[in-house]
């Protein structure tokens, strides 16, 4: 074996007190980052003269915990079985809409949809609106808001004699609001059995 023309170097062998004060580095880095972050990013510069501002913070959206659905349920609780969320209204305040049923031990029991809001101040979710009443006895399915419009598919019955449990039609539904009520349409042609 030859030997190295050039002496051990010291500090060519890691140590523990190496790694603690890697460790230390990196920790220290970690955390200087959290704390300092860069601002807002914009599209467009602002005007010559004036300053940019960022845009506000999101708002969020009502939650369905704690809400009084207009549903009577008797013994059994009501469960929120689907939700979306989206800003129905433009308002720039995000609603949200729930399909809620009663928690029943057996069946297929109908669903409901409501829409909720809070007001400007932040306060309680509250129901504004119903789009479908339990006691139309429809199942709702593919539920999605997208470009401001609730979409569903519903399973209904073509008659009282056909049983809870086998829904023999179905249909698809947009709700979107017109600036006083939100109006349901049903594309041409659509219900199927």
């Amino acid at each position: 074996m030859q030997q190295s023309a050039v002496p051990e170097l010291a500090h060519t062998q890691t140590r523990p007190i190496h790694w603690v004060a890697t460790a230390t580095a990196v920790a220290g880095v970690v955390a200087l980052s959290s704390v300092v972050q860069p601002g807002s990013a914009t599209a467009a510069q602002p005007a010559p003269g004036t300053k940019g501002t960022s845009a506000p913070a999101a708002v969020a959206p009502p939650s369905t915990a704690g809400v009084d659905f207009p549903l009577e349920c008797g013994p059994v609780k009501a469960v929120v079985a689907k939700k979306a969320t989206g800003d129905l209204d433009g308002d720039g305040r995000p609603e949200t809409v729930a399909v809620v049923h009663c928690d029943a031990p057996m069946g297929t029991p109908p669903d409901g949809v409501y829409v909720l809001t809070r007001s400007a101040g932040g306060g309680k979710a509250r129901v504004v609106a119903t789009l479908i009443e339990p006691k139309e006895r429809l199942t709702v399915t593919d539920f999605t808001i997208r470009a401001r419009a609730v979409s569903a598919t519903l399973l209904g019955y073509s008659s009282d004699s056909v049983p809870s449990c086998c829904p023999d039609t179905k249909t698809p539904a947009t709700w979107q609001w017109n600036g006083s009520a939100f109006l349901r349409s049903t594309p041409a042609g659509a219900h199927s059995v």
